[in-house]
């Protein structure tokens, strides 16, 4: 069996190596240096199934890295100053396959405002969550947590104040999962994004100490 570099990682306090990574489908091209990620992506690139207009594409690139760790968050900074087309995007994903899978980014609109958001798709069908921000907002942490099959995801300006995003279940998420970053430019477009800051840590998603489960 693979060893699992993200449970070492938790056990040993050690750096996250981004050569750990793969791609699941490449860019147009990409660097790694430094512990940043460059990524240029190919037009008419996306994730999305079915939902409302039965529209489907399945071709952004993501590169993850694989986990059997049950409780943990991922960091990530995301920079896409150079986004300039309608629905331009960046984020972090967990890909699963093709009918299952979440993301969270940044989708351009246009020089007014543009969408903070994001996409759960169980069994083959997503959703759309989004809320309006300014159009000069070019930089966004995104922090995903998992805690066995349900997953929360959330955001910051800084890298130190998090706003919850939202809280989800992942009916196929219950062993091994791939999680990592992902861009694409679902029209004509190609743009760069930058990711830094990427990290792997203790879950920063508590548990739940309210309403206890009904018996």
């Amino acid at each position: 069996m693979t060893p699992d570099v993200v449970a070492n990682i938790l056990k040993e306090n050690a750096p996250l190596d981004l050569s750990a990574f793969q791609w699941t489908r490449t860019p147009k091209s990409y660097a790694v240096a430094n512990g940043h990620i460059e990524v240029t992506t190919l037009p008419h690139t996306d994730l999305w199934q079915r939902t409302y207009y039965h529209f489907r594409n399945d071709n952004a690139p993501v590169l993850q890295i694989g986990t059997r760790e049950k409780y943990f968050s991922f960091v990530v900074r995301t920079d896409f100053t150079d986004n300039h087309q309608r629905f331009d995007q960046c984020g972090v994903v967990m890909y699963l396959d093709s009918e299952n899978w979440l993301k969270a980014s940044v989708e351009y609109e246009n020089l007014q405002f543009q969408h903070l958001g994001s996409v759960v798709t169980n069994n083959g069908y997503s959703d759309w969550a989004t809320t309006v921000i300014p159009a000069n907002v070019k930089t966004m942490w995104y922090r995903l947590s998992r805690r066995e099959d349900d997953f929360c995801i959330e955001n910051s300006a800084n890298g130190m104040v998090w706003n919850q995003m939202r809280v989800c279940h992942m009916h196929k998420a219950t062993d091994e999962i791939c999680f990592g970053i992902y861009a694409c430019s679902p029209e004509a477009s190609s743009f760069k994004a930058i990711f830094s800051d990427i990290a792997v840590m203790p879950c920063a998603w508590k548990a739940h100490d309210g309403q206890q489960p009904d018996e």
